[in-house]
């Protein structure tokens, strides 16, 4: 089962107002999201490509049809096999990719001593360092009160590394709708230096959103490496068997703004590997195209 294929996530985006609407072919949730000019388009992630069949395909046209959508996007992660298959009928490409080609692992079936031996020495320390500094590291309750101090460290975050978050109210229904999601907070001498959102759900833990303090002088206390750990360590007392941390560059884009972020998780593991591809189907190909075209003029 993947986290973005259940009920609760579904409901989550709808609640959130990232979707418009909640469909379903063959037990597949489809998303319908809005895009430009009050034109639709339809997507979903986590489809098991190799059991795709032309009859799926099929619905997926006439649901386009229905739902008076410009294209369908379809989009997988793929921890074990080749996941490059040949669908004649679409196009091997993405409007908006929601999962990176590439991501990094961790086996949660080795032991923690492997675990270990397997990150960057540097990263060996500062989880030392962070403890000899007496940085605690909890699972905190979803509460309103801990939900704004995460939202408050994420906003420090997006400032400080220059990139976009998500509204409070975003937070708070991803949290509480999704019950598999975890909120764990890093403290030192009573305050709250590191807050991270996390999803444990079968085999797959999920490392989603990170926020931490700018304060310098919280900084050197290397809280983040301990509460990364932390969380290794329970995915792996929870029986997951594989430990994502989602988002990295292509392994061949030495020039992405994700670079920085990749080499922050790159030395807690070895393996990195491309696991997700995306293929569309173009129901309105003036329009698609008409919208990647003024998508361009805005760059």
């Amino acid at each position: 089962m993947s986290i973005w294929q259940t009920k609760k996530w579904q409901e989550m985006l709808l609640e959130s107002w990232q979707i418009e609407k909640i469909l379903e072919i063959d037990n597949v949730f489809i998303e319908k999201r809005k895009i430009a000019f009050w034109q639709f388009w339809l997507f979903s992630i986590w489809l098991d490509f190799s059991k795709i069949e032309k009859d799926f395909l099929e619905k997926i046209k006439n649901l386009c049809k229905q739902e008076k959508s410009l294209f369908f996007q379809m989009e997988n992660i793929n921890y074990d096999e080749n996941f490059d298959y040949n669908f004649s009928e679409l196009k091997k490409w993405y409007y908006k990719k929601f999962i990176t080609h590439s991501t990094a692992l961790i086996d949660l079936t080795k032991d923690e001593n492997e675990i270990l031996a397997e990150m960057k020495p540097k990263w060996r320390y500062n989880i030392r360092l962070a403890e000899k500094k007496w940085v605690t590291v909890f699972e905190a309750e979803k509460t309103e009160e801990n939900i704004k101090i995460f939202y408050n460290l994420m906003k420090e975050t997006t400032s400080r590394d220059n990139f976009s978050g998500n509204t409070l109210n975003f937070y708070k229904i991803f949290l509480k709708k999704i019950s598999e999601s975890k909120l764990l907070f890093a403290k030192f001498e009573w305050k709250i230096i590191s807050a991270w959102i996390f999803t444990f759900l079968d085999d797959v833990a999920i490392y989603y959103y990170w926020a931490s303090t700018s304060n310098k002088k919280y900084r050197n206390i290397m809280a983040p490496y301990l509460l990364q750990w932390e969380a290794i360590k329970m995915a792996k007392n929870q029986n997951c068997k594989i430990y994502d941390f989602l988002w990295v560059a292509d392994l061949w884009d030495e020039k992405s703004p994700l670079a920085w972020v990749t080499d922050f998780k790159l030395k807690f593991t070895k393996k990195a590997k491309i696991v997700s591809e995306s293929y569309l189907f173009i129901n309105k190909k003036f329009y698609y195209f008409l919208i990647k075209f003024l998508r361009k003029l805005k760059k």
